[in-house]
C-alpha cells in the first residue's frame, strides 16, 4: 500500500531486534515490502554475523523509492552441503520460496572469500533469481564462475554450472558491524536500479 510517492509500508517483523545487529530482526524472519521487487538477505545474527550494514543498505534503497523486503536467514544445525571448510550454512525450502517471490536479491556476506562464494552458490543453486553480492572481502566474477556460479560477465563451462540464479554485480568493502560507506551505498542503489530496469525491459520484450 502506498500513501504517496515516498511512503512504504513494510510488514512488522515477528521477532525482537538485536541491539548488536542494529535493531534488525531475529533469525528466521521476513520483513515484507508492499511490492516484491528486491529482497535483502542477511545471515543469521550472531557474534560474527553482525547485520548492521543491512539496515543501512535497506534504508538507502527505500530512500530511493525501491521496494525492498528483508529476509534474515534462520540457519540450521549440522553439516551443510555447501562445501565450506569451516563454519556452517544451510537454507530452507521456505526461505527459497520467499526469495523467489522477488525480482532481485541483494545478499550480504562477510570477510572470508571461501564463505562468500559458497554461501552465494548455495543460495543461488536453489533460488532462480538474479543477485547482487555485497561483501566485506573483495570478490570478482571469476571467483564465482570458478566455483560453478553463473555470472553476468563470466560463465562456468556448461558441465560445471551449479546454480539456477546468477550473480549480476558485486559491491565489496562493506564491513560487518560498521556503517555502510556512502559510496558503497550509492553503488548498491545504482546496481539495484539498473537490474530492475533490465528486468522490466526483458518483461516488455517477452
Amino acid at each position: 500500500m502506498m500513501f504517496d510517492r515516498d511512503t512504504q509500508v513494510v510488514d512488522c517483523r515477528c521477532g525482537m531486534g538485536l541491539g548488536k545487529g542494529g535493531g534488525l530482526a531475529q533469525r528466521g524472519t521476513l520483513s515484507e515490502a508492499g511490492r516484491s521487487d528486491v529482497v535483502a538477505i542477511a545471515m543469521s545474527p550472531g557474534q560474527r554475523h553482525i547485520t548492521k550494514p543491512v539496515c543501512e543498505i535497506t534504508y538507502g534503497m527505500r530512500k530511493e523509492n525501491i521496494q525492498v523486503s528483508v529476509l534474515v536467514l534462520y540457519s540450521g544445525t549440522g553439516i551443510p552441503e555447501s562445501g565450506m571448510r569451516t563454519g556452517a550454512f544451510v537454507i530452507s525450502p521456505k526461505e527459497i520460496a520467499q526469495i523467489e517471490m522477488h525480482k532481485l536479491a541483494v545478499i550480504h556476506l562477510g570477510n572470508i572469500k571461501d564463505h562468500v562464494v559458497k554461501k552465494a552458490r548455495e543460495i543461488l543453486s536453489q533460488a532462480d533469481i538474479p543477485a547482487i553480492v555485497v561483501s566485506q572481502i573483495p570478490v570478482d566474477f571469476e571467483d564465482f564462475a570458478e566455483a560453478g556460479v553463473k555470472t553476468r560477465l563470466v560463465m562456468p563451462r556448461d558441465e560445471d554450472i551449479r546454480t539456477k540464479g546468477i550473480v549480476m554485480d558485486m559491491v565489496n568493502g562493506v564491513t560487518r558491524g560498521d556503517s555502510c560507506p556512502r559510496d558503497k551505498l550509492n553503488l548498491i542503489v545504482k546496481y539495484v536500479k539498473s537490474n530492475l530496469d533490465q528486468f522490466e525491459h526483458n518483461k516488455g520484450v517477452v
